[in-house]
């Protein structure tokens, strides 16, 4: 296999789109989980992942608020940090950033060029076309080994951990956010099974963060760690936080930790981003008590206050009040649930809300559907959206038992309409919140927000 520099005339690819619909041209290899075709195309490249730090995050929900707690506070401490996370909201440039900018559209098209003729000799072999979510591991690997060497990278896994291509580092610390119902049909259907997965990430003598809190999930986590000698930082056991007071603007929580006990405050909204914090505040212990890292209290009470994370739970609109929230799952909704309450007194909750057809769509139901007034039914802009139709029929099986009494459901299927139904419908003292998948969040916030350059996707 030859290897090509430079985006010179004979490189194959001559611009930032070219670039990106050429690995978007990946997606219909799918998700194939292995490590096989991540591993040929590193040892390629002179194995740039093993010139790198990271602290590999992985979890059914919670990932990407984890990785943005992570990297506000090394940032604030002066560190150059690289952070790989997926989906992206607005950008598919959003997925590779350094120091909290995205990767340039140059140095991106620059990368794709080394890879591309790679990419297309391997399809020509048994290992078979590497896929999409490959090509992008590769290229954010080739971008921090190459480009911009942070002193770290947080690093995100895809889907599951044992097998996801992520997997090929070795990081200086693991974290597991949680264990739930999610990607069933590749992971698992049970939370064991699922936690079997997540756990593969971890690796000998490498500590271990999690809040996982399923005692089924913690037995096989702490199994995984002891087989290779792994110490676990369990969330309840080795540290624990519980929250202080919280408004519309932030919430505050005391940490007490192995090694010290601090108070700490995060603007992000929801009962959950506390567990996504102190998770995050525990490997900034580690990484303070043993990878000699210099976090002082200050930079870490400043980091976590300022991190931010798109679509989580976030007031994106004043007037009416409007709230996004990418809780696609079981667990995801039933946390969504909790915050509302918790966070906004709301005359009427109008919800708007669209699904991918691969979920548990009737649990995910069941949590936020007794707090629903209004019920927008529609479809995100996406190839395997969820007919708003099927939606439908669900929450009619569902509604006798659960739903309010008045509850009112209107199916528009173009979200754009139904976006316009949510906003009219939503007054001063009512909270509107668009729920579902990320790739109806990334349209809808760029709608609300009046971005243009939107391109959404994994």
């Amino acid at each position: 296999m030859t290897e090509l520099n430079g985006t010179g005339a004979d490189a194959p690819l001559h611009t930032y789109d070219e670039a990106v619909d050429w690995i978007n041209g990946l997606i219909p290899f799918g998700i194939r989980p292995g490590l096989e075709r991540i591993t040929e195309l590193m040892s390629l490249l002179g194995n740039p992942h093993q010139r790198l730090k990271f602290i590999h995050v992985a979890g059914t929900n919670g990932k990407g608020s984890t990785c943005a707690f992570l990297t506000s506070v090394l940032l604030q401490a002066g560190y150059d940090v690289g952070t790989f996370t997926s989906p992206y909201i607005t950008k598919f440039t959003n997925r590779f950033q350094y120091n909290g900018e995205d990767i340039p559209e140059e140095t991106l098209l620059k990368l794709a060029n080394r890879l591309h003729p790679l990419v297309t000799d391997m399809a020509t072999t048994v290992l078979g076309s590497p896929t999409m979510f490959e090509v992008s591991t590769a290229l954010a690997l080739l971008y921090y080994a190459e480009e911009c060497y942070p002193d770290v990278v947080v690093w995100e896994t895809g889907l599951g951990g044992r097998m996801d291509v992520t997997n090929i580092v070795t990081p200086v610390v693991s974290v597991i956010t949680n264990i739930g119902m999610d990607h069933t049909d590749i992971l698992g259907d049970t939370i064991e099974a699922i936690a079997g997965e997540k756990a593969g990430i971890i690796k000998p003598g490498v500590p271990v963060v999690t809040c996982v809190t399923q005692p089924e999930a913690v037995k096989v986590i702490q199994e995984k760690a002891q087989q290779v000698r792994s110490t676990v930082y369990l969330s309840g056991e080795q540290f624990s936080y519980h929250r202080l007071d919280s408004d519309e603007n932030g919430q505050s929580f005391h940490f007490a930790g192995p090694f010290r006990e601090l108070d700490a405050r995060i603007r992000m909204q929801g009962i959950y981003q506390m567990d996504n914090a102190a998770g995050a505040l525990m490997v900034l212990e580690l990484l303070r008590q043993y990878m000699a890292f210099i976090l002082d209290d200050r930079d870490i009470a400043l980091g976590l206050e300022n991190a931010f994370w798109a679509g989580r739970f976030e007031k994106v609109v004043h007037e009416p009040r409007i709230v996004l929230d990418g809780a696609h799952n079981p667990e995801g909704a039933e946390s969504l649930a909790k915050s509302i309450v918790d966070v906004y007194p709301h005359n009427k909750l109008n919800l708007m809300m669209g699904m991918l057809a691969n979920k548990h769509h009737e649990a995910y139901l069941q949590h936020i559907l007794p707090l629903v007034d209004t019920l927008i039914l529609t479809e995100p802009d996406f190839r395997r959206k969820m007919d708003a139709a099927e939606l439908l029929q669900i929450v009619e099986r569902l509604r006798p038992a659960i739903a309010k009494e008045n509850l009112e459901i209107i199916v528009e299927p173009d979200w754009a309409k139904a976006l316009d139904l949510l906003k009219s419908r939503t007054e001063a003292e009512d909270l509107g919140v668009v729920s579902g998948t990320l790739y109806l969040i990334a349209d809808v916030r760029a709608a609300l927000l009046h971005q243009t350059d939107s391109e959404k996707g994994w």
